[in-house]
């Protein structure tokens, strides 16, 4: 049996990166995001012993920060940043030679969060429809057409962006 040193170690390597990866889309602000997957991993360490499924990991570890998050807003109304000035400003800050990149996190962020929210979790950390239907509490062919949804208003926004700006760039 390992101890739970161990274990608490094992799920943190495996896991951190893409626990952190969510928490930058779902927040937008990377620091508040390190604050919160580390609240997450605290929390986990302390509830450690209630994982009774070790491939689940990955699942429970969201729930914990989905919660986390929800308890940002729970705690502290006040500090609250407008949404609108933290990506203008990461947009400035890291746009060297990633326009292809921020034209797609742009394109993502126009997405309603309802289509937004169940594409990131299947293109960054690559759960199944099914595995979304458990983490939002949704029907799996809910879920299934908003998968659809989301990738047809992401491909339609992409197309716009790329005529309308096609002519500045070329």
């Amino acid at each position: 049996m390992m101890n739970k040193q161990y274990k608490y170690e094992t799920l943190v390597r495996a896991f951190h990166a893409d626990i952190y990866r969510y928490a930058v889309w779902l927040i937008r602000d990377k620091s508040i995001a390190e604050d919160v997957v580390q609240e997450t991993f605290l929390r986990a360490w302390k509830s450690l012993d209630s994982l009774q499924d070790e491939h689940a990991a990955k699942a429970w570890l969201i729930t914990i920060l989905r919660r986390e998050n929800a308890r940002r807003f729970e705690r502290k109304q006040f500090d609250l940043v407008d949404i609108d000035d933290v990506v203008t400003v990461d947009e400035r800050a890291t746009s060297d030679g990633h326009a292809d990149t921020h034209a797609f996190h742009a394109a993502i962020d126009q997405l309603a969060d309802e289509y937004k929210e169940p594409l990131i979790m299947q293109v960054l950390l690559g759960f199944s429809g099914e595995e979304i239907a458990q983490q939002l509490q949704l029907n799996k062919n809910t879920v299934m057409t908003r998968l659809f949804r989301a990738r047809s208003q992401l491909k339609h926004i992409m197309t716009q962006d790329k005529q309308a700006g096609g002519f500045a760039n070329g």
